[in-house]
Parts: C-alpha cells; structure tokens; sequence
C-alpha cells in the first residue's frame, strides 16, 4: 500500500538514496539536504510502502525580483526509485504536494520539467504569466500553475530558486 506524508527524520537516509539513484548523481539529494536546513516554509513529501522511501518531492520558496512578497513555490527535486517509475507515484506526490502548497498560502508553484509530464496538473509556460527564469532554459520547460486563480495576475518579473539551488 503506497502511503504519501511528510518526510520524517528516520526518512532522510531514504530520500537521500532516492534521488541519488532516480538523477545518478548526488546534486539533487544534496540540494534537497540543504533546503531542510535552509528554506521555510518547506515542503518535502515521500512516497512509502513496505520497502521503505519510494519516492519524493520537494517545494520551497522562490524570490519574484518585482515583487518579493509574492508566495511562490518551486517544486523541486521530484524523484522516484529507478525500478518503481511509471507507476502513479510521482503524480500523487505532484498532487499532495501542490494541495499542500495551496494549505501554506502560495498564490502559484513553479516547475523546471518535461513538458510532456506537468500540464496534466495545469501546469502551462510560465512566460504565460508573465514569469522568466533566473538561468535560460527552453520556454517549454519552464511552466507554473496558478493555485490561487487569477492571484498571478499580480505578479510578473524573474523568479530566483532558493540560494540552496546554486543558480546564483
């Protein structure tokens, strides 16, 4: 039985295996190490079942230079164990994730991602709104959604990821 919740302090070793083993590298798991310690609010939920930490996902604040009080949320890393993708665990943790993010008061989440994989949440280019990414990436793959309708009608400009990220 899959269960979403909220990373607990015996998950961070499982976390930490998940993303290394889902990218192929350390970046993200230490990334997402760096964010607990730094970042607030942060969201970090895992995927469990009877073989432990499947999966994960992660949202923390981003800085919009024109507005720094606006409350948007970046959603990453997401990974999922190498043998166990495919299989509806990322999308559940898209969704907890983002209801969890509408429970804290963010107006809008945004994602650096396959274009093919986020507009099934209402994900769409965030140039749409007006939003441009700190780095230059394809307009595609930078996408947001808004959580609180209309709310990023309000806001437009650069969004900055967490200094944890590196982008800097």
């Amino acid at each position: 039985m899959l269960i979403i919740r909220a990373e607990h302090p015996q998950d961070i070793a499982g976390i930490h295996l998940v993303n290394r083993t889902a990218f192929d590298s350390v970046v993200e798991a230490d990334i997402v190490d760096s964010l607990r310690q730094q970042a607030r609010p942060f969201v970090s939920l895992v995927a469990i079942d009877t073989e432990g930490v499947i999966g994960h996902i992660a949202f923390s604040p981003m800085a919009l230079d024109s507005h720094p009080e606006a409350r948007i949320a970046a959603l990453a890393p997401m990974a999922i164990a190498p043998a166990r993708q495919r299989a509806g665990i990322g999308s559940a943790l898209v969704r907890s994730g983002l209801d969890e993010c509408r429970r804290l008061g963010f107006v809008a989440v945004v994602v650096l991602g396959h274009a093919e994989y986020y507009p099934r949440f209402g994900f769409v280019t965030a140039s749409t709104f007006g939003l441009s990414p700190e780095v230059d990436v394809p307009d595609e793959a930078f996408m947001a959604l808004e959580l609180q309708p209309g709310a990023m009608g309000r806001y437009q400009g650069v969004v900055r990821y967490h200094p944890a990220f590196g982008m800097a």
